[in-house]
């Protein structure tokens, strides 16, 4: 986010020289006030880092951006800025109106175009950028409208999370399919594989057929840990009676709660009797089901907690469900892909930069 604080800033404090000349690079005007004269390097400090400006300057002085000012008076107000940069694709009048608000002039759509094309270089950057050894590995999707082919698509946004060596969480990267079809997130996958993911020892995830057979083929030997939180819920789904639903839950959660996977197998024992009778379909579903959350007993019991249910990744879509609400449908895949990347590496460099989610040693 730092990078692409320098940019708009950078872009904003260019076209405010503009405006004060009265003239563009190379453009004869009577208007004309004054001569560009070069840049001067200025270090400002923000809560998402220091940023190196280049302050541009005038020959006869008596010019400041005050857009440095006003960026640095109100970080939220340019937070807000860059975010609706990233909705240029949606429209370019609220582009030009939030940057008229932050740098106190109008902008012209092609100006906003060449800030958001070197934003997008640098989302791009992001996405595709060399990663390393994750031993946990967090894989889920939510959904977003999108227009397509003169129509609106519930169109699926996958998302994956990793724990590196040292315990710190990163937002891996993201990708938008037409749904969670097998073939989406195998692309998806195979894509985190060629940009140097290796190191898994777990995948982390619900129950979805179609990331199933995705990771099956890409990490056909990595154990897997059906989300806890997800089988509590699918759970009722095999309960005959409303009454029965809290004490199944309970006697669920009790299972996994369970110190070692050998007490964990004993009470879906137990459960598994009590309920043969009353709830035959739960029990059924039970066998089948309940067995796939307890992968994370073969692994340090510091760990269980935060490695047992996708909640973590839910949380995530929580926040970019917030960011794109204002948006409701899309326009196309790239301005939904824009905004949601950049909230994704917001997240991701804040966890970096914060403090360790799991200890490792």
């Amino acid at each position: 986010m730092g990078e692409a604080f320098r940019v708009l800033l950078n872009e904003a404090m260019n076209l405010e020289r503009q405006k004060y000349l009265g003239a563009g690079p190379y453009e004869r005007s009577d208007d004309r006030k004054d001569y560009a004269n070069g840049y001067k390097p200025k270090t400002i400090k923000t809560r998402v880092g220091e940023l190196e400006l280049s302050v541009p300057q005038v020959r006869g002085g008596g010019f400041y951006p005050s857009s440095i000012e006003k960026g640095q008076r109100s970080e939220r107000a340019l937070k807000l800025s860059l975010s609706e940069m990233y909705l240029q694709g949606v429209s370019t009048r609220k582009v030009a109106t939030i940057t008229e608000q932050l740098c106190g002039f109008d902008v012209s759509s092609s100006q906003v175009s060449r800030a958001t094309k070197e934003l997008d270089s640098i989302l791009d950057g992001w996405r595709n950028r060399p990663i390393g050894a994750y031993p946990y590995l967090f894989l889920d999707a939510e959904y977003q409208k999108i227009r397509q082919g003169g129509s609106v698509i519930d169109a699926a946004v996958l998302i994956a999370i990793g724990i590196d060596e040292t315990g710190k969480r990163e937002v891996l990267g993201t990708f938008i399919g037409l749904s969670e079809a097998e073939v989406h997130w195998r692309q998806f996958l195979k894509g985190l594989q060629d940009r140097g993911l290796h190191g898994v020892r777990l995948l982390i995830s619900d129950d979805h057929s179609g990331l199933k057979a995705a990771r099956m083929t890409v990490f056909p030997s990595i154990p897997w840990q059906r989300c806890q939180f997800h089988l509590q819920q699918n759970a009722q789904h095999y309960v005959p009676r409303q009454h029965m639903q809290e004490e199944v839950g309970d006697d669920i959660r009790t299972i996994f709660n369970a110190p070692s996977e050998a007490e964990s197998r004993r009470l879906l024992g137990i459960f598994i009797e009590k309920y043969k009778t009353s709830a035959p379909k739960l029990v059924e579903w039970a066998e089948e089901n309940l067995i796939e959350g307890m992968t994370v007993f073969q692994f340090p019991q510091n760990h269980w907690q935060r490695i047992r249910t996708t909640n973590m990744v839910e949380r995530l879509h929580r926040e970019v469900r917030r960011r794109t609400r204002v948006v409701s449908i899309f326009p196309n895949e790239k301005s939904c892909l824009r905004l949601i990347s950049a909230v994704l590496m917001e997240t991701s460099e804040d966890w970096l930069s914060g403090r360790v989610y799991l200890k490792m040693s």
